[in-house]
């Protein structure tokens, strides 16, 4: 995932239920006289587009073209859905009218950034022959005219099986992605699809499989990539993230900081997948893009939006976070991925290198200043065989994970990468830094991976400190 995306304006089509999710905002210091309740001071009332239409809502601001298909009612709310999609700059070329329909409209009542309560106007019948036709020849008409393509279902009634096998075919037949956000327990409807975002109890339902563990997930993504003839499978995990599974399975941790409401959260999810797609992002990079998009959302209360500058600057302030000491140690294959996300931050790497066998107070300030250098420090380990090989047998004294994990530990560091020849010069090419830190013994003479690097730093170490010293003092030497 780059910021490269701002420069993408994919064409998005969303086809689902519509609703209008509606907030009525206040306080609450009384009891009721009349009954056990709390009474609120109602302070303000807000209206936002629920169901497909956050999911539209959600690409207008990721900077996407979206069009939304839909039937609506013949009544005042589907009015207030209008003015809903006006005001927020999205065509209803689209929406097509069915008379005795009613639109759904959801109301909360939220109290010190809590929902209390929450009441609906609901339709949850299937839309009638006609409306179906009128859909599915809109759709014919411009369906070449998308990069992708998100069916929101609500089961409000809109997505009838028919017209969803009709979509999910013609789409195919173009080669165009069609993403779905599910509904019910059966998942036929969806045959076909690039993809389905189901949560842990919508998967549980669609697969009859109890997921209460890392192995229950892996057996329901693959029944529902072969089940129904997925391209990938995903299921979103609330607070454990998201798994992918194509050939193998891929865990996303959640990003979320703060968890103040989840309404919506999958809204976002399915229309940063979309986003992602369209502008034709590989399926992993889509998935760290979404996962980003949802950490945020959760975070605001409502049926919330989010930007692609909240991305990249959320995903920039959490880049280099770490729970523990471990977090931070990469394999050559992911210090890529990592190097080239930085990169596109315009971020300054620096990169140093050592056994660091004993860390002591030499190491601790070497390593500090050059985290002065840059903006992202990345620290070359020498693993027990590359150790043994320039120290001798009886070095490292410490094996190459626990050096490895006491140098993540430390606040200077932001990655810890082993490498299993003398030099480091294989990692250099790899990651090529904007800053190469040496030692001061290293004055005057070559250093490995100079002309790789756009400058080299020479840092003197603290006198009288080193792991030789130390292990002779050890000795009573």
């Amino acid at each position: 995932m780059n910021n490269n995306l701002e420069k993408f304006k994919p064409n998005i089509l969303v086809i689902g239920d519509l609703m209008i999710d509606n907030y009525l905002w206040g306080d609450s210091n009384r009891i009721s006289p009349e009954a056990p309740v709390q009474i609120i001071d109602i302070k303000k009332e807000s209206q936002i587009l629920g169901g497909a239409g956050n999911v539209a809502n959600n690409l207008k601001s990721l900077n996407a073209n979206v069009s939304v298909m839909s039937i609506i009612g013949d009544c005042n709310i589907s009015k207030e859905l209008k003015s809903l999609f006006k005001k927020n700059r999205i065509s209803t070329e689209f929406l097509f009218s069915e008379k005795e329909r009613t639109t759904s409209k959801k109301t909360r009542l939220v109290s010190a950034r809590q929902q209390v309560v929450r009441f609906d106007i609901d339709c949850n019948k299937d839309i009638n022959s006609s409306s179906e036709k009128k859909l599915l020849d809109a759709f014919q008409s411009v369906v070449q005219q998308y990069d992708a393509i998100i069916l929101s279902d609500y089961g409000k009634g809109v997505l009838t099986s028919s017209l969803t096998r009709n979509i999910i075919r013609n789409a195919g037949e173009l080669n165009i992605p069609v993403l779905v956000d599910p509904k019910g327990s059966d998942y036929s409807k969806y045959s076909g699809a690039y993809l389905l975002t189901p949560n842990r109890k919508e998967a549980s339902e669609a697969t009859n499989i109890d997921l209460f563990d890392d192995a229950s997930v892996d057996l329901a993504l693959k029944k529902l990539k072969e089940d129904f003839s997925l391209r990938y499978s995903l299921i979103t995990l609330s607070e454990d993230g998201i798994v992918l599974y194509d050939n193998k399975k891929q865990h996303f941790p959640t990003l979320a900081q703060e968890v103040y409401d989840v309404t919506g959260a999958g809204d976002t999810v399915i229309a940063s997948l979309g986003f992602a797609i369209g502008c034709k992002l590989n399926i992993t990079d889509a998935v760290t893009f979404a996962n980003t998009a949802a950490g945020i959302v959760v975070g605001k209360i409502g049926s919330a939006t989010v930007s692609l500058e909240e991305v990249f600057k959320f995903k920039s302030n959490n880049l280099t976070s770490k729970n523990s000491s471990t977090d931070c140690i990469k394999s050559f294959d992911d210090i890529l991925d990592t190097c080239k996300e930085v990169k596109s931050q315009n971020k300054k790497i620096v990169f140093t290198n050592g056994c660091f066998d004993i860390l002591h107070s030499g190491h601790v300030q070497y390593l500090e200043k050059s985290k002065e250098f840059g903006d992202i420090l990345i620290v070359g380990i020498n693993s027990d065989s590359s150790v043994r090989a320039l120290k001798g047998s009886s070095r490292p004294i410490n094996n190459q994970d626990d050096r490895a994990g006491i140098i993540g530990s430390l606040k200077p560091v932001d990655y810890v990468v082993i490498f299993n020849e003398e030099t480091p010069l294989k990692l250099i090419e790899l990651i090529k830094p904007n800053i190469l830190v040496k030692g001061g013994d290293y004055k005057n003479q070559s250093i490995i991976g100079s002309e790789i690097a756009d400058e080299v730093k020479i840092v003197d170490f603290l006198s009288g400190k080193s792991t030789t010293n130390i292990i002779e003092k050890i000795k009573g030497k």
